[in-house]
């Protein structure tokens, strides 16, 4: 497959020579010493607080629960393009992160969705950046970029996570920030790419005064990228600033930090594709690269709409796609009074989520056929470009696609204060209360379908039938099919309690109940069918859905969990570990809205294995969960709300680890082994749950040398993932697909930093979803929706540090 080259790719090896030479200059003259060790992040010893009832936290070793860890070296190493795609580091979690860097679907565990994600939580500082996993076009990753304030990250599958803060029974995952410390430090960090990549990041952070007890640090980046996928406009365009005040004592420590983020992303949906050998072979539809290409483009980048309110219209633009304009301010008290601890983590976020996107729908055909078949067998017609350029040849392939507005500005607070007492030396009981309140306020106006040409950066197409009737409006076939407003209000309080024993040097139990309550309120304003002007000539407005009855939301749901967990250590190497719990999901503010009120319970048992020591790490999970009460909910192609109640079943093992056998090799791996499958859910009895695949795996083999200037560390990864299903029908397979990355990473005297990182290096098609709105085999002719990965692109970083 031959791609267009961004020149910046030939001019990679220039950057980095140009960014070496001052620092091997300045390293020549700098003291030669061994550089210092690197943390390691995946050690038995490696600290971690995610899951635990207490601040000071426990080793991993001593854990009775699935927890991945990554330092910020690991973090850049990976070269994440949203914070959705460094999940990928996470076994037994599956990230569909080729939207672009925001609006990712994340699946866990086999735990059923049909998209976004549902059964993830996203933590800073051990509080959820907003309560609800999910919202209809919003899950947590949207609201979250990762920069060099990021001390490390903890994802922690199951385990004991349905007793603490939002009781997710998911997968939790908490980026824990840089706070300021003793000795000062800093770093300015300028990353460089493809597609015209430009990025800043900045980190200072130390002591205020000398002797005071107080601490500071300060951080953020700016970015601007035309993206893999070009659009002709800058994809993705912002940045955040965030800050942290600290002052710590002999019994405590007392945080407080702030974050704004105004960063503008593009989201892409599926575009068409060829479909050979029964789905197993994928390739490019003619006129459209699958790896590189896009339908968006400057023709309809910013559009006019109605908003169905008389004669008023409003603007949009795809380049802001699902961006976010937030402000998130949060602390954390950490406090110790004889034996109790008392721990207490807040956090408040305001700001705008909205989503600006063209989602696609049937298949492509000729002009000519989509006339017949739209209009009518006597119909007739020719088409010609909105923007200029002549009357359009009948046998262009064309599909129509949606400008979809959803509007949200949401809001929450969360609050989680907790009391430990050392019962006695080797026992601790943990009680405390969670309470978060949290909105949304939405509009949205999906639909506005366009008649667009099938190709890279689609073109508008106007038509003139042969029987007098206006079809479209500047290439619009249709308005709002679903135009919806809801104003919603929800609170969740919780009381938990939990004791943690050590019983002798090798047995540790775990076990903990919590009570929950949630109370949703709001008004949702239902739609109604109109034609907007009343000519039912001009077709394109004939069935324009507006909102304008109001009724109301009322529900209160509550609901217990519980867990135990035991960790057996045989020695100093190898220790196991069994886990059971009982957890479960309240309906969320769209689920009410749609009728879907029921609750979701789901019971996970684990069965682990961790061993370590100076060559290896080794982590081994065998998981089995069961749903019941399970919803999912999509729009189907014709614009129907599809809601399907049923339940799940699920088995799996998570598999991760490094091995260095010798010198500075190393091999690190993460592996998921899962079969999930439906049960009472509509037709679909038996049936794999969609998009997730029944294996996938990392491997990451490196090789590091300590050199007299620094040392240099070359590493690259394979990905394989397995077949998947695009639909609960199992009507569309998604074929397996490998992928392979590669980068270097270099420390230079004691302040300079280098990495390199490539990405789909062998510009794979590897395709992550379907065509979401079809249950069913959604191919004809050979060409169907979907959604593959973005194509080869290169970035390297230079970094100073102090």
């Amino acid at each position: 497959m031959q791609h267009t080259k961004h020149p910046m790719r030939y001019a990679l090896s220039a950057a980095i020579a140009l960014a070496l030479a001052p620092a091997l200059a300045a390293a020549q003259d700098a003291a030669l010493a061994e550089p210092a060790a690197r943390e390691e992040a995946t050690t038995l010893d490696a600290v971690v607080v995610s899951g635990t009832a207490k601040f000071k936290g426990l080793r991993k070793r001593d854990t009775s629960f699935s927890i991945s860890t990554a330092t910020p070296e690991q973090i850049q190493e990976t070269a994440p393009t949203s914070t959705a795609d460094l999940l990928k580091i996470v076994p037994g979690v599956w990230a569909e992160a080729s939207g672009g860097g925001t609006g990712a679907n994340v699946f866990v565990r086999g735990m059923p969705s049909e998209g976004d994600a549902p059964f993830f939580t996203l933590q800073l500082d051990g509080s959820p950046i907003f309560p609800p996993p999910t919202l209809s076009f919003l899950e947590n990753t949207t609201l979250f970029r990762i920069d060099d304030t990021i001390a490390r990250v903890e994802g922690l599958r199951g385990g004991p996570s349905p007793i603490y803060s939002n009781g997710q029974p998911g997968v939790t995952v908490n980026f824990i920030q840089k706070k300021g410390e003793d000795t000062p430090e800093g770093l300015v960090r300028l990353t460089v790419g493809t597609d015209d990549l430009r990025r800043l990041d900045f980190y200072s952070g130390g002591p205020l005064g000398t002797d005071t007890g107080w601490y500071y640090s300060v951080g953020g980046f700016y970015r601007e990228t035309d993206g893999v996928r070009q659009t002709g406009f800058p994809v993705e365009k912002g940045g955040q600033l965030s800050a942290t005040l600290t002052r710590r004592w002999a019994e405590g420590e007392f945080n407080l930090y702030a974050r704004h983020t105004d960063d503008k992303n593009t989201f892409y949906t599926a575009v068409p594709l060829v479909s050979r050998n029964d789905g197993k072979d994928i390739s490019s539809f003619p006129g459209l690269d699958a790896t590189t290409g896009t339908l968006v483009g400057e023709d309809f980048r910013r559009v006019t709409l109605p908003t169905g309110v008389g004669n008023q219209t409003m603007t949009r633009d795809l380049a802001d796609g699902r961006g976010v304009d937030i402000d998130v301010f949060g602390g954390s008290l950490d406090w110790y009074v004889g034996n109790w601890t008392i721990s207490d983590k807040f956090n408040y976020l305001k700001g705008d989520a909205p989503t600006y996107a063209l989602f696609t729908g049937a298949n492509p055909q000729t002009l000519s056929s989509y006339i017949t078949d739209t209009y009518g067998a006597g119909v007739t017609g020719t088409g010609s470009f909105v923007n200029g350029g002549g009357t359009v040849d009948p046998n262009q392939q064309v599909l129509t696609a949606g400008f979809w507005v959803v509007d949200k500005e949401i809001s929450s607070f969360t609050n989680d204060l907790r009391f430990s007492i050392d019962l006695t030396d080797n026992n601790a009981l943990t009680f405390g209360v969670y309470y978060a309140d949290y909105s949304s306020k939405d509009r949205w106006w999906l639909g506005n379908n366009m008649l667009l040409t099938a190709q890279d950066n689609a073109r508008r197409v106007n038509l003139a039938l042969s029987n007098g009737q206006v079809a479209t409006r500047d290439g619009f076939v249709g308005t709002a099919f679903y135009n919806i407003r809801g104003d919603y209000d929800g609170q969740n309080t919780a009381f938990f309690i939990a004791d943690e024993w050590t019983v002798n040097d090798r047995i540790r139990l775990d076990a903990g109940v919590r009570y929950e309550r949630q109370e949703v309120d709001g008004t949702v304003w239902d739609p109604v069918t109109v034609d907007l002007d009343g000519n039912p000539n001009t077709l394109y407005d004939n069935s324009t859905s507006v909102s304008t009855t109001p009724r109301s939301i009322d529900q209160n749901d509550s609901d217990v969990s519980w867990t135990a967990g035991l960790n057996y250590t045989l020695n100093d190497s190898v220790s196991l570990f069994g886990r059971v719990n009982s957890g479960f999901t309240f309906p969320q503010f769209d689920n009410l809205r749609d009728g879907a009120n029921n609750k979701t319970e789901i019971d996970q048992y684990e069965l682990g294995l961790k061993a370590g020591g100076e060559t290896y790490e080794m982590y081994l999970t065998a998981f089995y969960n069961d749903f019941t009460g399970l919803r999912y909910q999509a729009f189907d192609n014709n614009g129907n709300n599809v809601v399907i109640i049923g339940d799940s079943k699920a088995r799996g093992l998570e598999f991760e680890g490094a091995w260095r056998p010798a010198g500075g090799f190393e091999l690190a791996w993460n592996a998921t082994w899962l079969r999930a499958k439906y049960g009472d859910f509509s037709t679909f009895d038996g049936n794999q749950v969609v998009r997730q695949p029944k294996f996938r795996a990392r491997l990451t083999p490196s090789y590091y040398w300590s050199m007299p200037w620094g040392d240099l560390k070359v590493f690259t990864t394979y990905t394989h993932v397995g077949d998947r299903y695009s639909d609960p029908a199992n009507g569309q397979v998604l074929p397996e697909y490998d992928t392979w990355d590669l980068g270097a990473s270099a420390h230079v005297g004691e302040n300079w930093e280098f990495t390199l990182a490539g990405r789909n290096v062998t510009d794979e098609i590897a395709l992550t979803e379907g065509n979401a709105r079809v249950l069913g085999n959604a191919t004809s002719g050979g060409v169907f929706m979907g959604r593959p990965l973005e194509g080869t692109s290169y970035q390297v970083s230079a970094a100073y540090r102090w």
